[in-house]
């Protein structure tokens, strides 16, 4: 008999199936007042979430509420990473405090682990939180600075001690600090000019190329795919390849958002293909 103890936990609630339910179900929230700001109107994003609270055990609505994305990545608001943790097997007790007043305030985290011999034990102080140029920073850390030093302690000491139940998520009060990354820009080039007496080179006229065909994009070869599919099962294959293609980084937010519009409008269509020929 085996001894191991299982760190899922099954969500609660409505259950989706299959991606048509998934579909279906993205489209309804996102046009609701149930749909947070950043998902109202977007069923992708919407379904995205679902899936990924899914794995941490959240219900769909639970996912939609408790995960939020920033800077492009997924992450978990404090409380219910709290409860997910809590809610595993494998957690035997999390316990919080926080010591002092003003600049002496330190926030502690004790996680125990079942079948671990010791706790996991983090603390965050107003020092760490001025050394990540976080203390006085305006917003939360101003308005509730001992909240924010409870939940980095909570966020590191569940991270460390439940790292398999939080699948990698870190908090959304940690991601939300962290700087927003900015694109490089092309380096100007400075082309060295000629003086008046120098001639300018005679400029060198090439023969035409031959131009190849264009190798088609991630995005084209989705398109036509979608266009092709004449099944259901066909269309779920192609949701799982867009995730791949989008956690892969070889098509954008803008492109993914669109090929999964398309790919929802043509499960609709063979849907309704499906119930005139029933």
């Amino acid at each position: 008999m085996s001894t191991e103890i299982s760190t899922q936990t099954q969500p609660r609630g409505l259950a989706l199936q299959s991606v048509t339910d998934a579909m279906k179900f993205s489209e309804t929230v996102a046009n609701s007042d149930f749909a947070p700001k950043d998902f109202r109107g977007k069923p992708a994003s919407c379904m995205l979430a679902i899936q990924c609270g899914a794995e941490i055990g959240l219900a769909p609505l639970q996912s939609l509420q408790s995960i939020a994305v920033v800077n492009g990545r997924p992450s978990v608001y404090g409380d219910a990473a709290l409860a997910v943790c809590k809610a595993s097997a494998v957690c035997e007790y999390v316990i919080e405090s926080i010591d002092g007043e003003g600049e002496q305030m330190v926030a502690t985290c004790t996680a125990q682990r079942r079948g671990y011999p010791q706790p996991t034990v983090v603390k965050f102080t107003v020092a760490d939180a001025k050394k990540a140029s976080l203390w006085g920073k305006s917003g939360p850390w101003t308005q509730y600075p001992r909240r924010m030093l409870q939940m980095r302690a909570r966020g590191f000491a569940l991270r460390d001690a439940f790292p398999d139940v939080l699948k990698g998520l870190v908090t959304a009060e940690e991601a939300f600090d962290y700087p927003t990354p900015t694109v490089a820009s092309e380096p100007v080039v400075v082309r060295p000019r000629f003086d008046n007496d120098e001639p300018r080179p005679a400029k060198v006229v090439l023969s035409p190329k031959v131009k190849s065909e264009p190798t088609r994009t991630r995005a084209e070869n989705g398109r036509l795919a979608i266009s092709n599919a004449s099944t259901i099962e066909a269309c779920e294959g192609l949701r799982s390849k867009l995730d791949t293609y989008a956690n892969a980084g070889e098509i954008t937010d803008a492109e993914f958002s669109e090929l999964t519009k398309l790919l929802m409008g043509k499960v609709e269509i063979l849907m309704t293909k499906e119930e005139v020929t029933a």
